[in-house]
């Protein structure tokens, strides 16, 4: 027996247009909206993690594991990693002497 788990490609052509119309939607809000900008961060975050989530079930198949479960565990991994990347990042780039130890 053949095991035909592929998905047909209107799902990929979807997903990719969902992405675009996501993508789009941070640039409006960044560059034609007035909000404030800890607003624009916020929407812009927001978007970020919908179009992550998107990306993780349309082209990264996360949701064709084994009796078509969601692969918990590796998603639970993926975003600890990146919660650990970005804050660290935020937390070097906000530090006050960050500045003053690049001076040569």
């Amino acid at each position: 027996m053949a095991n035909n788990n592929h998905k047909s490609p209107i799902s990929h052509i979807v997903g990719f247009l969902l992405s675009l119309i996501l993508t789009f939607g941070a640039i409006v809000v960044a560059l034609k909206t007035s909000l404030p900008k800890t607003a624009i961060i916020w929407i812009i975050g927001t978007l970020a993690v919908i179009q992550a989530g998107l990306q993780l079930f349309m082209f990264m198949h996360m949701n064709e594991g084994k009796d078509g479960k969601v692969q918990t565990i590796n998603i639970i991994y993926a975003f600890i990693c990146a919660f650990i990347i970005v804050a660290g990042s935020i937390w070097v780039m906000a530090s006050g002497h960050s500045h003053y130890n690049m001076k040569m």
